[in-house]
């Protein structure tokens, strides 16, 4: 039986046209929820929200780019004007270029990494928090990576970038909780995205010998930790993070 833990709930997904924000909005909606997908391609927007339709009704597409903080405004007026409340938000758009070690990266590519996987993140949870708690509670879940616990060679812009998703997300929890809202963090590891399309083709071995699974994740799998952190089954958790990254990270 399909369960419909989400019926009448307002749901954002930013980042929603492809990969785990993809999958993520349209299991929102095959639990009924309305969905709002904020991301920058218009076309494909319109694509997930005809997919989105089939399940539940009301769902939308807010052109956004989270780096822009007038397209932020806007999508929050939006939704404030079209559903009047916000229940759970996943925060989920991100980049992970470039793959340049500290000494190698530019001011430029810092500012690109970060405005948009920290500064949107946090602009995102301004409006979110704001919403939910004058409306007493809600739920928020932000999209860090397994490289927001660790370190990795080659990497340092895009690591430094989701352990700031997750100091958000600890502080903010603190901040709120006891007013209704819970803010947790999904920490995905190698996922079968447009992201590590291209290194998982040059390197498929190197990537698989990191993963005691032996196996790249798919979406879907993200999509079911993030519903979960949003559900009433997650009440009591606040301020944690959920690793999903088919045992990566357990050796040390």
């Amino acid at each position: 039986m399909n369960e419909r833990r989400f019926e009448n709930k307002v749901v954002l997904v930013t980042g929603g046209t492809s990969g785990i924000g993809r999958a993520t909005a349209l299991a929102f909606a095959r639990e009924g929820a309305q969905v709002i997908v904020a991301a920058r391609r218009e076309e494909l927007g319109r694509q997930v929200v005809g997919e989105m339709e089939r399940y539940t009704a009301g769902c939308t597409f807010v052109r956004t780019d989270v780096r822009k903080p007038e397209d932020i405004e806007n999508l929050f007026r939006i939704i404030k004007e079209t559903y009047g409340r916000l229940d759970c938000a996943y925060n989920n758009a991100g980049i992970g270029l470039p793959l340049k070690r500290t000494a190698k990266t530019s001011l430029e590519e810092w500012e690109e990494i970060m405005n948009t996987n920290v500064r949107g993140v946090w602009l995102c949870m301004k409006h979110e928090i704001s919403m939910m708690l004058k409306q007493g509670g809600g739920a928020i879940v932000n999209c860090s990576s397994i490289l927001g616990l660790r370190g990795e060679d080659g990497m340092s812009l895009y690591v430094a970038s989701k352990h700031a998703v997750l100091g958000l997300t600890r502080a903010a929890a603190l901040e709120v909780s006891h007013r209704g809202v819970r803010v947790n963090a999904v920490c995905p590891g190698f996922v079968d995205t447009p992201m590590i399309e291209g290194l998982y083709r040059t390197d498929p071995q190197r990537i698989l010998s990191l993963i005691p699974l032996k196996r790249v994740g798919i979406p879907n799998e993200i999509a079911s930790a993030v519903l979960f952190l949003c559900s009433s089954a997650a009440s009591f958790i606040t301020g944690k993070e959920i690793v999903i990254a088919g045992g990566q990270g357990i050796r040390a």
